[in-house]
């Protein structure tokens, strides 16, 4: 994201000689936080930090994302006996209980659900807490298991299936919604047309299976959409962004917000 945000600063610079076009460039350092509530791009909607059209800098290889999945955050609490380290076979593990349940909610109907732009949705055990001694069959676990959902699926629908899992107690941590804009709109295809000079294929074509803050401003009623530069390996040892591409990218957004007055008016 700091390759995009120099990019988006140097864009913000170049077009304070104009007045055709307003721009506003916001920042915050929580887009990753697991906080359901407090978060800073809802609070810059709440108090009136909106427009007609917003862009995300996530790395998209110049794509333009138009879907992105949900987000369901949920922790499952999943119980088992108590044993001596020495004689397991008298317990019953409930860390190896946790792991069952974590591959039964791989084979939930919701899980084998698809759309257009994505195969599936992901589903990925990103935490498990379990057992209190070496010597001893653990007879509590707790897993949190990020579910991300496609647009058109209910949270709370995938919510309940889950909660048909026998043994478990589940509650969800976070729900952020999936995010859809309109292909036909004006800004939409301003957007395309300039990141088209500066692309090989179709720039809209990207379903994103990670979430942004675009959807603070979806849930407003400004269309919105995440279009960055060249990077991969997100939240991997090897996260990268193309520091070539920045420039390709600023010239693509400088491109577009110069363009839409003429696209506006088609």
């Amino acid at each position: 994201m700091k390759g995009a945000i120099a990019a988006m600063l140097l864009v913000t610079a170049a077009m304070r000689e104009q007045d055709q076009v307003r721009v506003r460039l916001g920042i915050v350092g929580d887009e990753e936080s697991e906080e359901d509530n407090e978060r800073g791009s809802d609070h810059l909607v709440d108090s009136g930090f909106t427009g007609d059209f917003a862009i995300t800098g996530e790395p998209t290889d110049l794509h333009i994302g138009i879907e992105a999945k949900g987000v369901l955050a949920l922790r499952l609490e999943v119980g088992g006996t108590a044993a001596h380290g020495a004689t397991p076979w008298l317990g019953d593990n409930a860390v190896l209980n946790a792991i069952d349940v974590f591959r039964s909610i791989e084979s939930l109907p919701f899980a084998r659900h698809s759309s257009e732009l994505f195969d599936r949705p992901s589903i990925n055990l990103g935490r498990i807490v379990g057992g209190d001694a070496l010597n001893k069959v653990p007879d509590r676990c707790v897993i949190d298991v990020d579910i991300r959902y496609l647009p058109g699926q209910d949270p709370k629908a995938i919510l309940d299936e889950v909660r048909e899992i026998g043994g478990i107690e589940a509650k969800a941590l976070l729900t952020r919604p999936p995010a859809t804009v309109d292909r036909d709109s004006p800004y939409v295809r301003a957007l395309r047309w300039s990141a088209a000079q500066h692309h090989d294929g179709e720039p809209m074509s990207v379903g994103r299976d990670g979430a942004s803050d675009a959807v603070s401003f979806l849930r407003a009623g400004v269309p919105a959409v995440e279009f960055g530069p060249v990077g991969a390996g997100h939240h991997g040892p090897a996260e990268w962004i193309s520091v070539s591409s920045l420039e390709t990218y600023r010239q693509a957004l400088e491109s577009f917000l110069r363009a839409i007055p003429e696209h506006l008016d088609e």
